[in-house]
C-alpha cells in the first residue's frame, strides 16, 4: 500500500539528539521564575512511588493568571521529543537531550517562561510547553507509563505523539495504553467506567508526529494527505478472532479518544549518520529542505490550532492547572481513579473560594474608614469598595457553575453584612460622640451666660463657635436632632436667664441715664451762656489780631524794599570789581608785551652789534630795570584792586548780617503775635469749664486782656547811624530799667530781642548753640557791661 520514499536510504529507527532553531518559533516571554528561562519539573515520582508536584513549578504557575494552553509531547524514550519542544521554543537547546541510550526526562517537565500568543480569533493566552517521560522505558512499569500518558493527555490543549517511522501494527500496539486510559480515568464519579467517546469530549487535539518518515504517500495510484494516511491506518481490520478484535479495539479507542486528530510526517534531517550525532553544531540551512519545510508546517499548525484548555465554562489558568494536577495526583496516589468532572469541580471550588477570600480582603482594605459616618458618604465608599472586591473576585474565580454562583452569593452576603456592621458601629460611635460634644457645649454655653461681663453678642459668638465645632466634628443620623434639642434646652435655660438679667440691668441703666441726661441738659444751658460771652471776647480778639497782621505786612514790605536796595548795591560793587580786574589784567598783559618787545630788541642789538655790546649793555640794563619797576607798579595796582574787592566783600558780609538781624526782628514780632494768640486760647479753655469757675475765668480774662495789650503794642523800626536796625517800642526808661533788673526771668526769645535792640544781633549769630545760658552771658557782657 505504501511505497518506499524515493531517494532515501535512512533507517526508520535512527535517532538524533539536537537541532538548530526554527524560524517559525516565537520568542518566550519573561519568566516569573527568578533567573533565565529553563525547564522546571512539574510532576515526579518520589522514592515511595508517590506522584508529587515540584514547588518551583507550583510557584511559577500561581503567577500566571491569564488563560493558558498546554502543548505536550509524548512518545517512546530516546526518540527526540525534547528536540521538537526546543524547535517550538525557537532554540537549539532548552529541554535536555542527549545521544545515549538512557532516557533524559523523568516525569513531566515544564518550560518556565510561558509563550505569549494570540489565537486566530484574537484571544491572547500563554502557551506552556510540556515534556513527558518516554513511555515503554526499560525502567518503567506498564501502569506508570499509562499514568504519565494519561496525565499528559488530561492537562494538554494539544497532544503530540512522537514516533519513528510510519504507522504500522507495532506502532498501534504501542498506543494500546490508550485503551487502558478508560480504566484509569473517569468522566464522572458515578456511572461506572467511562468510555473512550466520553473521554473524547475532554481530550486535546491529537497530532501523530512521524519522524524519519520514508514512505511515499500514495493510495490507489493517487497522492494522499498525511491526515488521510492516519485515517486509513485507523480503519477497522477485516476479519474475526481475538487478535483482530484486539487490533480493532485499539483503533476504535484512538478514534473515540481523539476525535480532533492530525498527522505530520518529517523526513530524516540529514543523510550522514555521523552528522546526526552533532546536530547542535549544524546550522538550519544545512538540514534537508524537506525536513525544514515539514518542521515549519508543524510549528505553524501548533501555534494556530492551540487554544486555552477549557472544561465547560472554566478556562484553565496557572492556578487552575495546579489545582487540576494536584487533584489527579491525589487520586492516583490513593489508588483511586481520577475523575475529570470532579477534579475540575474541586478546582473551581478551590479557586472560587480563594477568589472569595481575596475579594473580602480587597473590600476590607479598600473601604475608606476615614470618611464621616454619614449614610450617603458611607454608601459611596461601600460601592467603591464593592466594585474593587467584585473585580478581584472575577479576576481570580473560574467557571460559571454552581461553585462560582455559590461564592458570588457568599461574597454579596459578606459585603452587605460587613457594611451594615460597620455602619451600625460607626453610627453608634457617632451618636456617642454627639452626646459627649453636647455635654461639653452645654457647660461652655452656661459658663459664657453666667460670666460677669456676659452679653448677647458674646453669647452669640460663643454659640456660633460651638455650632461650627459641632458641625465639623460630629456626624451621624442623629446629629441634627440632638442639635435641635440642645438649642431648645439652651434657649429655655441659660440663654433665657441671661436675657432676664440683661433686661433688669438695662432697666436700671435706663433710670441712671435719665438722671444723667437731666444733669447734662442743665450743664448745656450753662455752657450756652458761657459760649455767648466767649463769642464777644472772640470778636474783640479777632479785631486786634487783624490789626497786628496788617502791621506785620507793612514791616515785611519795608524789609523787602531794604533787601532789594542792598542786593542792587552789591550788584553795582561786583560790576566795579569786575571792571577793575579786567583793566588791571589788560595793563599787565600790555606791560608783558612791551617787556617781550624790549627783550627781542636787546637780543637783536646784541646779535647785530657785538662790538658795542659792552658799552650799551648798562644802558639797556637800566631800561630793563625801568620796565621791571613799571611791571611791579602794575602788579601793586592789581593788588590794590584786590584789596578793594575784599573790602567790598566785607561790606557785603556786613549787609548780610544786617539782613539776618532784620530776620531776627521779624521772628520777634511773630513771637509777640503768637503770645497774643495764646492769650485767646487760654480764655476759650476757661469758658469750657463748669459753672462754678465762671467768676475766676472772668478775672483771668481781664488780666489776659491787659497782658495782651502790653505784648502786642505796635513796634517801630528806626535806622541808627551805623546802618544797623533796632526795635523801639512805647515803653519808657522806667520799664527798661525794670526789665534789666529782672533780665534773668526773660525767655530766650526776649533776650534775643533785647540784644538786637542794642545792636548786638551779629554777636548772636556767632554763637554755636542758642541755649539760655550762652545768650544770658552775651546779654550781661554787652548790654549790662558786666566783665
Amino acid at each position: 500500500m505504501f511505497k518506499m520514499f524515493r531517494g532515501s536510504d535512512s533507517s526508520p529507527q535512527s535517532s538524533y539528539s539536537q537541532s538548530s532553531s526554527s524560524s517559525m518559533s516565537p520568542s518566550p516571554s519573561a519568566s516569573p521564575v527568578t533567573g533565565p528561562a529553563r525547564p522546571i519539573r512539574l510532576v515526579y515520582c518520589d522514592e515511595k512511588g508517590k506522584f508529587r508536584m515540584d514547588p518551583e513549578a507550583v510557584a511559577t504557575l500561581q503567577l500566571v493568571k491569564e488563560p493558558i494552553g498546554v502543548v505536550s509531547v509524548c512518545g517512546r524514550a530516546r526518540q527526540g521529543k525534547s528536540f521538537i519542544l526546543n524547535q517550538l521554543l525557537g532554540r537549539s537547546s532548552g529541554f535536555q537531550v542527549a545521544s545515549t541510550h538512557r532516557p533524559c526526562t523523568k516525569g513531566l517537565w515544564l518550560w518556565s517562561a510561558p509563550l505569549k500568543r494570540t489565537a486566530l480569533d484574537g484571544t491572547e493566552y500563554n502557551l506552556l510547553l510540556l515534556d513527558s517521560e518516554g513511555i515503554d522505558a526499560y525502567d518503567q512499569t506498564g501502569t506508570y507509563s499509562t499514568q504519565i500518558f494519561s496525565l499528559a493527555v488530561l492537562l494538554s490543549s494539544m497532544f503530540i505523539y512522537n514516533q519513528m517511522g510510519g504507522i504500522d501494527e507495532a506502532a498501534l500496539d504501542r498506543l494500546s495504553l490508550v485503551t487502558q486510559m478508560t480504566k484509569h480515568i473517569r468522566v464522572r464519579a458515578s456511572g461506572g467506567r467511562s468510555s473512550a467517546s466520553e473521554l473524547g469530549q475532554f481530550s486535546p487535539v491529537f497530532v501523530w508526529l512521524l519522524r524519519d518518515f520514508y514512505l511515499d504517500l500514495v493510495e490507489d495510484n493517487r497522492r494522499i494527505t498525511p491526515r488521510d494516511y492516519l485515517e486509513l491506518a485507523l480503519r477497522p481490520v477485516q476479519g474475526s478472532g481475538k487478535d483482530i478484535a484486539a487490533k480493532n479495539e485499539i483503533r476504535d479507542s484512538i478514534r473515540a479518544l481523539f476525535p480532533d486528530r492530525e498527522c505530520y510526517p518529517l523526513v530524516r534531517p540529514l543523510n550522514n549518520e555521523n552528522d546526526l550525532q552533532r546536530m547542535d553544531q549544524i546550522s538550519l540551512d544545512k538540514l534537508r529542505p524537506e525536513f525544514r519545510a515539514g518542521l515549519d508546517a508543524l510549528t505553524k499548525y501548533v501555534f494556530e490550532r492551540t487554544r486555552p484548555k477549557q472544561i465547560g465554562a472554566t478556562v484553565m489558568t496557572g492556578p487552575v492547572l495546579v489545582g487540576i494536577t494536584e487533584s489527579y495526583l491525589e487520586a492516583l496516589n490513593n489508588g483511586a481513579v481520577p475523575t475529570i468532572s470532579s477534579s475540575w469541580q474541586s478546582v473551581e471550588e478551590a479557586e472560587c473560594r480563594r477568589a472569595y477570600d481575596t475579594a473580602t480582603e480587597v473590600y476590607m482594605s479598600s473601604f475608606d474608614r476615614s470618611k464621616p459616618p454619614e449614610e450617603v458618604v458611607l454608601r459611596e465608599s461601600h460601592e467603591e469598595a464593592v466594585q474593587k472586591s467584585l473585580a478581584a473576585f472575577n479576576a481570580s474565580a473560574v467557571g460559571i457553575g454552581s461553585a462560582r454562583k455559590k461564592y458570588e452569593g457568599l461574597l454579596q452576603k459578606f459585603l452587605r453584612r460587613a457594611f451594615e456592621d460597620y455602619k451600625r458601629n460607626a453610627f453608634m460611635e457617632a451618636d456617642l460622640r454627639c452626646s459627649n460634644t453636647m455635654q461639653n457645649m452645654e457647660k461652655r454655653l452656661r459658663t459664657a451666660c453666667h460670666a460677669s461681663d456676659a452679653n448677647v453678642d458674646n453669647v452669640v459668638k460663643v454659640l456660633d463657635g460651638l455650632l461650627s465645632e459641632y458641625e465639623t466634628s460630629c456626624h451621624g443620623p442623629a446629629k441634627w436632632k440632638k442639635l435641635a434639642m440642645f438649642l431648645q434646652q439652651s434657649l429655655e435655660g441659660p440663654i433665657l436667664d441671661l436675657a432676664k438679667r440683661l433686661n433688669d440691668k438695662i432697666g436700671s441703666e435706663k433710670s441712671s441715664l435719665m438722671l444723667r441726661c437731666r444733669s447734662m441738659e442743665d450743664k448745656m444751658s450753662l455752657l450756652h451762656k458761657q459760649l455767648e460771652a466767649s463769642e464777644k471776647d472772640k470778636s474783640e480778639y479777632m479785631k486786634r489780631y487783624d490789626e497786628a497782621i496788617n502791621e506785620k505786612r507793612k514791616l515785611a514790605d519795608d524789609y523787602m524794599r531794604r533787601i532789594n536796595d542792598l542786593q542792587s548795591n552789591r550788584s553795582s560793587l561786583d560790576e566795579r570789581v569786575r571792571v577793575s580786574e579786567m583793566d588791571a589784567v589788560s595793563k599787565v598783559v600790555l606791560l608783558e608785551a612791551r617787556v617781550e618787545e624790549r627783550e627781542k630788541e636787546i637780543e637783536s642789538l646784541l646779535k647785530s652789534n657785538n662790538v658795542e655790546r659792552a658799552s650799551t649793555v648798562k644802558a639797556l640794563q637800566d631800561l630793563l630795570d625801568d620796565e621791571r619797576k613799571a611791571h611791579s607798579v602794575a602788579n601793586k595796582r592789581a593788588e590794590d584792586f584786590s584789596l578793594q574787592l575784599e573790602v567790598a566783600r566785607a561790606k557785603l558780609d556786613s549787609l548780610q548780617q544786617e539782613f539776618t538781624s532784620v530776620r531776627l526782628n521779624e521772628s520777634a514780632l511773630d513771637g509777640r503775635l503768637k503770645a497774643a494768640s495764646h492769650g485767646k486760647r487760654f480764655r476759650t479753655d476757661d469758658v469750657e469749664m463748669g459753672a462754678g469757675s465762671v467768676q475766676e475765668t472772668g478775672t483771668n480774662d481781664s488780666r489776659g486782656k491787659k497782658r495782651s495789650r502790653s505784648t502786642t503794642s505796635p513796634v517801630m523800626l528806626t535806622q541808627p547811624e551805623d546802618g544797623g536796625s533796632v526795635f523801639k517800642g512805647h515803653e519808657d526808661n522806667q520799664s527798661q530799667q525794670t526789665d534789666q533788673e529782672d533780665y534773668r526771668k526773660f525767655t530766650i526769645q526776649e533776650l534775643k530781642q533785647e540784644l538786637t535792640k542794642h545792636n548786638y544781633g551779629a554777636e548772636i549769630l556767632k554763637l554755636r548753640t542758642h541755649n539760655k545760658k550762652d545768650i544770658l552771658a552775651l546779654y550781661e557782657k554787652y548790654v549790662l557791661q558786666k566783665s
